[in-house]
């Protein structure tokens, strides 16, 4: 018996040694030794790609250009006169924006220029690479970009190649007492990436694109060890490939990178199968300007005292620089399927959402849209090929408003997908839908469910479009309990109403609701809001008071400060009143440790926040 037991350890201990038995390299040539090349082609003053925007065609209907996504080339025939009825937006009345400035030459530190060459892949002071690189995508910074300028943005942009790269960076700047700023997708909207306008020492931007490589899978134990830098659909579609998924799909996927998701406490559309990013996370690596961060340990779970990698997590570039984490991953599931729900008003729709949290019966994602987003979406149908669609779908609307009594002003809509077997996936499309019916929802079809998720990837876009025409937007969010969800719609809308109309916005503002991730105890709600801003003589001023009095309500109705887009600077002066003065003196005294001189000075969270003033009411 004894022997038998010798024989199988020494067979363990062998596989375990022997070289590759487990972990597997998966770097594609090259593909860790430069950025991705689709960086090539993404736009220096607004979202996305260069070669994609909603636009007017010749024949005066709104269409997506390009070629990148399902609905490119597409025409939209609905959309015009939606937004020109209710948003107030006039495509005949676009802004003419005012050549773009030079940013100030840059501060330079010699000593630091002397050696930097030699610990990083590249470096720019181009006035493109460092205007890129000073924001992230508030639309108070694209504002700035395209008819202002930015106050600060960095000297310097590197990109190193390796984590024993950021280590020289990070030393050399300790020694030179430089100001690192490190930079994933470029994608905050929080003001995360904003350079504090008065810092006097070097900025450099620190790049992590170039660290883009997925280092190894371990298919027994199911991990994934990738650097940082490496972007959203990069590391979907190389991970997939192999069979394997993490399942984090943020709305800023495509940018978006592994480095940011930890530093922001990232979640993404498939939270419920998948979990939030940290629950996700199972090691992490993060230079700090004394030393590398690294639990050395790949196990399930630890009790070793506070979880250093807590403070990693939703650190916001503060701390120090992420290089490289151990994730969990899952096999690809064998069937992915979309559908979608309609219910006659929002009260029945998030009575839907809190019943599937209850029993447990979330599918891989479920979003529940607002009337508002609702009409936004139907009038982003593309135009149909069909001859006969038209008719069908009129109908379907008489079936949902006459036959069944919904008013077209009051209804919403939820959109789910479900992954699994063939089995799985009808089995649990048979139990929400059982579910919905008790609220009165109806199927309401698997396109509806698709166009759903287009829209995501569309939304950043569509803010962009509409600045063209004087039309400022911008979205935020929060979490809060399933007995406040309902009211916290409701009113925080009121609020941006009210606060609109008493801050001189003389068009009505277009905001709208959905309520997304969902938890046992409450659910993630996230707002869209915009106004045109004709005749007013400060439109960003005007639209960061109305921001921070939705804001202000969201906390007096229990929301949190943050569900997952972070606190930054934009939401920085709020911190205190959530963790209390001893949570910020704790975090105050990790900065102080790790970073005496400040080098990661990007004065997000507890730092300084005077880039971040709100001005006073009008």
């Amino acid at each position: 018996m004894q022997e038998t037991a010798a024989r199988r350890i020494a067979s363990l201990a062998s596989h375990i040694s022997a070289p590759g038995s487990k972990i597997t390299a998966v770097r594609e040539p090259g593909q860790a030794e430069q950025a991705p090349e689709w960086l090539d082609h993404m736009r220096t003053d607004g979202w996305g790609y260069a070669d994609t925007e909603f636009q007017v065609n010749g024949d005066g209907k709104i269409a997506l250009a390009g070629s990148r996504y399902p609905f490119s080339g597409f025409v939209f025939p609905n959309f015009r006169p939606w937004v020109e009825k209710v948003v107030g937006i006039n495509v005949e009345d676009e802004v003419s924006r005012p050549p773009q400035r030079r940013p100030a030459p840059p501060v330079e530190n010699a000593a630091f220029l002397a050696k930097i060459k030699g610990c990083c892949k590249r470096m720019s002071s181009s006035d493109k690479d460092r205007v890129f690189h000073g924001h992230g995508h508030t639309c108070q910074e694209v504002y700035a970009v395209r008819f202002g300028e930015l106050e600060r943005v960095p000297d310097l942009v590197v990109w190193p190649g390796s984590h024993a790269d950021v280590e020289a960076v990070v030393n050399l700047a300790s020694q030179n007492n430089v100001v690192l700023i490190p930079f994933g997708g470029g994608t905050s909207v929080s003001g995360a990436l904003s350079c504090p306008s008065n810092e006097k020492r070097m900025i450099v931007s620190l790049d992590m694109h170039e660290m883009n490589g997925i280092k190894w899978i371990d298919a027994e134990n199911m991990l994934v060890c990738m650097e940082a830098g490496i972007v959203g659909q990069d590391l979907k579609r190389r991970l997939e490939a192999t069979g394997f998924t993490i399942g984090h799909e943020p709305d800023s996927l495509e940018f978006s990178s592994l480095g940011g998701w930890i530093a922001t406490r990232a979640s993404g559309m498939k939270k419920n199968t998948y979990g939030n990013i940290e629950d996700m996370l199972v090691r992490v690596k993060m230079v700090t300007a004394v030393g590398t961060i690294d639990r050395g340990v790949e196990a399930p779970r630890v009790a070793m005292g506070p979880d250093v990698q807590q403070m990693v997590l939703g650190s916001e570039g503060t701390l120090g620089v992420i290089t490289e984490a151990v994730l969990r991953m899952r096999k690809m599931p064998v069937l992915q399927k979309y559908g979608s729900l309609i219910f006659p008003n929002l009260e029945a729709g998030v009575n839907f959402m809190r019943e599937i949290a209850n029993q447990r019966a979330a599918p891989s994602s479920i979003r529940l849209v607002d009337n508002e987003q609702f009409q936004f979406g139907l009038a982003l149908k593309p135009e149909q090929k069909n001859a006969f669609k038209p008719i069908i779908d009129g109908f379907k609307k008489m079936y949902v408003t006459k036959w069944h009594g919904f008013e077209p002003l009051e209804m919403c809509v939820a959109t789910v997908m479900i992954e699994g077997t063939a089995a799985q996936v009808a089995q649990q499309k048979t139990t929400i839908y059982g579910i919905a019916s008790q609220f009165r929802g109806l199927d309401a079809g698997e396109e509806n469910g698709h166009r759903g998720y287009f829209l995501t990837f569309m939304i950043a876009y569509l803010r962009d479009f509409g600045m063209n025409y004087h039309f400022i937007a911008e979205s935020f969010e929060t979490s809060v309990p399933w007995s406040n969800v309902l009211m916290l719609c409701e009113k925080v809308k009121l609020k941006v109403l009210s606060s609109c109309k008493d801050n001189g916005v003389t068009t009505t503002p277009f905001v709208s609701c959905r309520v997304t991730q969902t938890y046992d105890t409450g659910a993630c709600v996230y707002f869209y809001f915009g106004f045109s801003w004709k005749g007013l003589k400060d439109p960003v001023g005007v639209f960061s008071i109305v921001e921070n009095d939705a804001r202000e309500e969201i906390l007096a109705l229990g929301g949190s400060l943050s569900h997952h887009h972070g606190v930054g600077k934009h939401r920085q002066k709020w911190l205190p009143s959530q963790i209390s003065d001893t949570g910020v003196a704790l975090l105050s005294g990790v900065k102080k440790s790790l970073d005496p001189q400040n080098i990661f000075g990007n004065g997000n969270l507890v730092g300084d926040g005077q880039s971040n003033t709100v001005p006073e009411h009008h």
